[in-house]
C-alpha cells in the first residue's frame, strides 16, 4: 500500500478460521474494526472507547467493498495497513490492506459516517477529530 497512515500486525488465531483452516472472510471485518479502533487510540491519540462511550459519537460503516486474494491461515502474522482516501465534512473513506510476508491477502474500502449516538444521525466531524485526520492527508485531499 502506498503511504499507509497506520499499520499493525495481528496474529491469526484459531477463532478466525473455518473448518478448512483458513480465515473465514467475516473475520477480516472483525480485524479491520480492531485496526480502526487501534488507529484512533494509538495512531491519532483519540481514545476510541471514550469517543463511543463518554462522547457518544459513532463511526458506522455505510459502504464496504472487499477483495480476498490469498487465504490466510492459523498462525499467520497479518499486517494490516490503513490509509485515508477521502475526508469529507461528515464522512471518511479508508483503504485497508492486509498482507503476510508482503503477499496481499485482502483489500477493502470502507466509508464511515460520523454520527451522534443519541439519535444515530450524521453530524459534522468534530474539530479535534478532523484535525487529527487532516494530519494524515495533504491539504489538497481535505474537502471543504
Amino acid at each position: 500500500m502506498d503511504n499507509p497512515h497506520f499499520s499493525k500486525t495481528y496474529l491469526i488465531r484459531f477463532q478466525h478460521c473455518d473448518p478448512a483452516g483458513i480465515v473465514y472472510f467475516p473475520q477480516y471485518l472483525v480485524l479491520t474494526n480492531w485496526l480502526v479502533e487501534d488507529w484512533f487510540t494509538e495512531g491519532l491519540d483519540i481514545d476510541f472507547a471514550h469517543l463511543i462511550g463518554a462522547r457518544r459519537l459513532g463511526l458506522p460503516l455505510i459502504k464496504l467493498t472487499c477483495e480476498f486474494t490469498v487465504p490466510s491461515r492459523h498462525g499467520d502474522q497479518l499486517t494490516m495497513e490503513l490509509r485515508i482516501e477521502r475526508l469529507g465534512q461528515r464522512s471518511l473513506t479508508l483503504a485497508i490492506e492486509g498482507h503476510v510476508d508482503g503477499v496481499v491477502r485482502m483489500r477493502c474500502q470502507q466509508v464511515m459516517v460520523q454520527t451522534g449516538l443519541h439519535d444515530g444521525k450524521s453530524i459534522p466531524i468534530p474539530a479535534d477529530i478532523r484535525n487529527a485526520l487532516s494530519v494524515c492527508l495533504s491539504e489538497s485531499r481535505v474537502l471543504a
